[in-house]
């Protein structure tokens, strides 16, 4: 989503461009071609990574011949540091500029990556503003660029049309489920949500409704989940965000999304055991949802591991539920995140840098 918003921009501004690389569907639409799609690097985790070593070491010496055949003036990396700072050693031999999109979050865990960052990046871009001077103090060059995800984010349905659509009561409240968008993430998290959510719609009378990425099908939640009386989404996300009454948020970007929306929440998170017990000894911050990392405190509680369990979930929702001068303020301080992601337009500041540094 973000690697397309550069590549619209980039074609805007210099429509003769060429773009290519590893990017999804939407790259695609905007006129990058595809050397790999995004889809073929949906795994996660330490185990999980070494489990798909042999594709990655054959895409790492595939693009390094386009680089070295083709030549292309800048490479544009977007997250993804495992592998992007390792291909970005194997482009720095053959004198291409390099531009960091999006930073790996070395402020957290892994802050040994920034010497190697140091000496292979020539420019950073940053989507949070308390990036620049943590990058700085190492002395790469960086800007704060604000954050790609204020470009489109509103839901084109108010309440009553969101209700009307999907045969939703709109009398009651709605409870949301935001189950990720890789399977491993789902097939860990997404049972105890859906166990806590029955519970808590029961008592409380809400609906619910789970909100499906664009990269999964209905299909595969049927197939695999009892979802009588539960409303599937898909491609409606931030419609979902937006009526949303209180949510069930895995941890990443969408906790950022749902705040812009100031939708209640809490952060869930789970992953296999021996990844969680690597991460437990690298991470180096309190919170790891991101509206808490921005906000500097949290604000959306975080039900991380073991702690992510159907009755946790279920016990705590009901407690803020009950409670509306708490729902209340965690509205207000979500309301304030939204602000400390910056002005809208990142995609454009990031192409006119891209372009900058062909010339």
């Amino acid at each position: 989503m973000h690697g397309s918003g550069v590549v619209r921009e980039l074609k805007r501004l210099s429509p003769g461009i060429d773009v290519y690389g590893v990017g999804g569907d939407k790259m695609k639409r905007e006129g990058m071609e595809n050397i790999y799609h995004i889809n073929e690097l949906g795994f996660m985790g330490f185990v999980e990574v070494i489990k798909h070593l042999p594709f990655i070491k054959t895409m790492e010496h595939t693009l390094e011949q386009v680089v070295k055949f083709k030549r292309p003036d800048v490479l544009v990396l977007i997250d993804y540091p495992g592998f992007n700072l390792r291909f970005a050693r194997i482009a720095k031999r053959y004198d291409v500029k390099i531009v960091y999109y999006i930073s790996p979050q070395v402020w957290a865990w892994h802050k040994s990556r920034i010497k190697k960052m140091r000496s292979l990046v020539d420019k950073m871009l940053v989507i949070f503003p308390f990036e620049v001077d943590f990058y700085r103090a190492e002395g790469i060059d960086t800007e704060f660029v604000g954050h790609p995800l204020l470009e489109g984010l509103e839901s084109k349905l108010d309440r009553k049309n969101f209700c009307k659509r999907f045969e939703l009561n709109e009398q009651k409240k709605i409870l949301a489920l935001l189950p990720g968008s890789r399977k491993q993430e789902i097939e860990q998290i997404f049972p105890d949500m859906l166990g806590a959510a029955r519970r808590i719609a029961a008592e409380k009378e809400m609906e619910i409704v789970v909100g499906i990425a664009p990269t999964l099908e209905e299909r595969y939640f049927r197939t695999l989940y009892n979802l009588e009386g539960v409303r599937l989404i898909s491609g409606l996300t931030y419609e979902v965000m937006a009526n949303a009454d209180f949510a069930f948020v895995t941890s990443g970007t969408a906790t950022l999304e749902t705040a812009c929306f100031e939708t209640p929440m809490f952060v869930v998170y789970k992953t296999s055991w021996l990844t969680y017990c690597i991460g437990r000894l690298l991470v180096r911050v309190k919170n790891i949802g991101l509206v808490n990392i921005v906000a500097g405190k949290t604000i959306a509680p975080e039900f991380i591991q073991h702690r992510a369990n159907a009755k946790n979930l279920e016990k705590s929702a009901l407690k803020l539920l009950s409670d509306e001068k708490q729902l209340k303020e965690m509205k207000t301080e979500l309301s304030k995140v939204k602000g400390m992601l910056g002005r809208v337009g990142a995609s454009r500041k990031v192409a006119e840098r891209i372009l900058q540094m062909t010339q």
